[in-house]
């Protein structure tokens, strides 16, 4: 993959869409794995946009972290992302990192990317044993502009 060109616009997207496209993507994932999500358990994350050096500028950019979690069955969480798996490789993503087991257990990671859109998936085992994390990463997005 080209590193992208620092001169390339941001896309232009409203803190409110991003999140409602964010939840429809985690969504998605969940409904393809058969993965009811835990509504209190959404929880969307915006930061500042950070340079390669640390800098930051004054127009608002930002990233999103959309983090959520349903419960299914640990022995179920490889069949789980088999399907995720999937359906993002007919999406168009990359997947970057990938298992089903940790010592013969059921312990799963799916990274994946999507090229065009820069934006990055993460699905895993979390926390408790019945618990799989979905979590949707976007690229710097930037606000659209105040009326």
């Amino acid at each position: 993959m080209n590193s992208p060109d620092p001169n390339e616009p941001l896309p232009v997207m409203a803190k409110s869409e991003a999140e409602a496209w964010a939840q429809h993507l985690t969504r998605y994932l969940a409904q393809t794995a058969d993965v009811a999500l835990t509504p209190d358990s959404v929880k969307p994350y915006f930061s500042t946009c950070e340079g390669r050096n640390g800098e930051v500028a004054a127009d608002g950019r930002y990233t999103l972290a959309y983090h959520a979690t349903g419960a299914v069955p640990r022995t179920q969480h490889p069949d789980a992302v088999r399907k995720i798996r999937s359906a993002l490789e007919k999406d168009g993503f990359t997947v970057t990192g990938y298992r089903e087991t940790v010592q013969d257990r059921p312990d799963v990671l799916l990274y994946a990317r999507h090229t065009e859109g820069r934006y990055f998936i993460d699905v895993s085992t979390g926390g408790g044993t019945d618990r799989l994390t979905f979590t949707v990463n976007t690229r710097c997005l930037m606000p659209p502009p105040a009326p």
